[in-house]
């Protein structure tokens, strides 16, 4: 009985395996059949597609679809309900009744048939001739004029988007982009097709149609699945926006070492998504942005602006809106670059650089007005700064930085007659010299300083880190006799030498180091030294020295050194050049420090006539300069004992001789210890009723000092470092 009954289930399994395969065969087809039969029966063209039962059939099909291929055992075996869809080919017939949108709302039925047959199969689809020509006609039928399926046309571009990124081959399918032959003759295509159906054992020859000779063309052209996605990136819908950001994402990231070739030499990609970035830019109106608040905007998520999108988080300044349109996108572009193979990602960059940067920028770069010029920096500040991607960077590094013209024009107007212009100018370098390029430094510092020619023959002998402390003063007294006030007893009194403390950030067990010329404790004591004693008003306060600024010079030497960690700069000085090394008649070549350290120094030296703000600027770069472990900049600028040839400045002489002309000017200036306590206490808030009488000179005196003191804790984090 036992047997007999195990016999009978046997029976009862292998019945049930082999009826659904003709049950399923004959229900699709009826269901199939009665949609065509609806069109021969029916004569109300008016009547709506969700009113028939057409949208009912097409889900019974594609459930069917689906249940046969999970009942299949591998992957690579063709049921016989998707073996009928692909013979009587189905998939063109419903592009065509979409197309005809009879009955009314029947594209909107085809789009989501064939983004669930895209999304639910698992088989390969995309490279069957059957399936991807009627993708290739559906995605052409996508963001047509008038069209209200905007929904369903992102849901079917992200299926196809999805399906390529599975199986990256099927790209050049999709686009619509087959191989150029080498002659156009029937002889030569008979030949190519016949190749490619013998060479292609698991992909079907290139799709050629009549309208092959666009389609061979090395460019696609507009009406591509692209444009479809740029076109619904503009969507007021959110969920559509969304999908069609992320179609871009996946079709940019293949990891196909192909796919990015493609994009990038058969595709418009980077003209279209560089346009977009024209129109978003071409709405941000220049004579009500404010320049300040452009250069200092937030990062942006391309994502957050589909949540901005609802009426209750729109801003109420149509500009504020144009400015975050903006910059969503630069972010976009940004994060793509960031997710593409290099050649698309350079490429992508490329046109950003031309069609942006080049044709847009740099005339409002290079305008009178001086509001344009002002938004145009400022968006260039904010730019450079948000930019995360090493490609785009290049090209922005490239455009500021490789076209002369512009790059001096910028530096000038770091030094120009608007110090609004000048302090975003100093902006935008200090922004640059946050960036991870080596060619920020090297074209606007390194470059000048490579040969040393700001040495005096005597010192090019010498020894290159150290030098007599006794020579040194010597040298320096002859030059600046002119500044008695420098050189008075109380301003080099013992008591002002001070002996650095140990960094709070280092090893508490380093020993301090030695106070002989040229260690980090003289070096430090030469520039807190620079400020007499009777124009010092910190004390005044109870505030804190030099080292109240080491934790912050800590961190700002940690991150110039973490930028410069693979630049692979030299540990030591570089010999000095035959110019400077010679003593031929004093004919050696002048020094020419850069336009950069040029309009900093000649900013520097106006410090006691500039608006606070604006000092401020000029010593944050200058600061972040002196912080970077390069040799030569640390010698140039934080070394107080090098021995300049003539006509040169560095730093410290600066400096010099700007306490020279202090001294003189605040014999004009009665109470002045009252006042410099007024202007400190007025700059930190505590005091609203400062007078304006000497109040440019007293803030100048005050940003003098404090920078003295954060040049003094820079070098005394810098040089124990180095000494190690």
């Amino acid at each position: 009985m036992e047997t007999f009954s195990k016999l009978t289930n046997l029976l009862l399994h292998a019945l049930e395996t082999r009826e659904p395969t003709v049950d399923l065969l004959e229900s699709f087809v009826d269901h199939w059949k009665s949609i065509t039969n609806y069109y021969i029966e029916t004569t109300d063209d008016s009547r709506p597609v969700k009113q028939t039962e057409i949208p009912w059939r097409l889900k019974q099909m594609l459930d069917i679809l689906v249940y046969e291929e999970k009942q299949q055992q591998g992957v690579d075996e063709t049921g016989s309900c998707f073996e009928y869809l692909l013979q009587h080919k189905l998939l063109e017939t419903l592009c065509t009744l979409g197309k005809a949108q009879y009955p009314p709302g029947m594209v909107q039925q085809v789009l989501m048939f064939f983004s669930k047959l895209l999304s639910q199969m698992q088989k390969p689809l995309l490279q069957l001739v059957n399936i991807y020509r009627p993708v290739q006609k559906l995605i052409r039928l996508c963001t047509l004029p008038g069209s209200n399926t905007e929904k369903e046309e992102a849901q079917f571009l992200l299926a196809v988007c999805s399906r390529v990124k599975q199986d990256p081959h099927t790209l050049r399918y999709v686009l619509e982009i087959v191989d150029q032959p080498a002659a156009r003759t029937p002889a030569s295509d008979q030949s190519q097709l016949s190749t490619q159906a013998s060479s292609h054992t698991k992909e079907p020859p290139q799709p050629f149609s009549q309208s092959e000779s666009s389609i061979c063309s090395p460019v696609q052209s507009e009406s591509g699945l692209l444009s479809a996605l740029l076109q619904l990136t503009k969507s007021q819908r959110p969920s559509v926006c969304v999908k069609a950001y992320e179609s871009l994402l996946l079709l940019s990231s293949l990891p196909s070492g192909g796919s990015g070739e493609i994009l990038c030499h058969h595709t418009q990609l980077g003209e279209l998504l560089a346009g977009r970035l024209l129109e978003l830019h071409s709405l941000l109106s220049v004579e009500s942005l404010d320049p300040g608040e452009l250069q200092s905007w937030p990062h942006t998520p391309w994502s957050s602006q589909f949540s901005r999108c609802s009426s209750d988080l729109r801003s109420e300044s149509p500009a504020a809106d144009h400015v975050t349109d903006f910059f969503s996108w630069f972010d976009f572009l940004d994060h793509l670059m960031k997710e593409a193979p290099e050649v698309l990602a350079v490429k992508l960059a490329q046109c950003v650089h031309q069609l942006w940067l080049v044709e847009v920028v740099q005339p409002q770069l290079q305008h009178t007005c001086e509001q344009a010029l002002l938004v145009s920096t400022s968006l260039l500040c904010a730019a450079v700064r948000l930019v995360q991607s090493s490609s785009l960077l290049d090209q922005l590094v490239h455009f500021l930085l490789r076209t002369h013209t512009l790059t001096h024009l910028l530096l000038q107007r770091c030094n120009h007659i608007s110090d609004q212009i000048s302090m975003a100018s100093l902006s935008l370098v200090e922004e640059l010299l946050q960036k991870p390029h080596r060619d920020i430094l090297d074209v606007l510092v390194l470059s000048f300083l490579q040969t040393r020619s700001y040495l005096s023959p005597p010192a090019a002998g010498q020894d290159d880190r150290h030098t007599e402390s006794h020579e040194t003063n010597a040298e320096d007294s002859d030059d600046l006799e002119e500044d008695p006030f420098f050189f008075s007893d109380s301003l080099l009194s013992d008591s002002q030498l001070l002996v650095p403390p140990p960094p709070p950030l280092l090893s508490s067990s380093a020993p301090p180091p030695p106070s002989v010329p040229g260690s980090a404790a003289d070096v430090v004591n030469s520039f807190l030294c620079l400020v007499p004693v009777q124009v010092r008003s910190a004390q005044l306060l109870q505030e804190g020295g030099y080292e109240s600024y080491v934790h912050d010079a800590h961190t700002l030497v940690t991150e110039c050194q973490s930028l410069s960690l693979s630049w692979d700069w030299p540990r030591t000085l570089p010999p000095p050049s035959s110019s400077s090394s010679s003593s031929s008649s004093g004919e050696s070549e002048d020094f020419f420090e850069g336009h950069l350290l040029k309009v900093l120094f000649d900013r520097l030296e106006r410090v006691l006539e500039q608006p606070y703000e604006l000092n401020l600027q000029l010593t944050a770069v200058l600061s972040r300069l002196s912080s970077f472990n390069h040799p030569l900049l640390h010698e140039y600028l934080l070394n107080p004992y090098i021995h300049l040839s003539h006509c040169s400045r560095s730093l410290f002489s600066v400096l010099i001789r700007l306490m020279g002309e202090l001294m003189q000017r605040i014999q004009q200036v009665p109470n002045l210890t009252d006042r410099l306590l007024n202007a400190r206490r007025h700059l930190l808030g505590l005091d609203h009723n400062a007078g304006l009488e000497h109040l440019t000179l007293l803030r100048g005196l005050i940003v003098l000092e404090e920078f003295c003191k954060e040049l003094a804790a820079i070098a005394f984090v810098k040089l124990p470092l180095d000494q190690h």
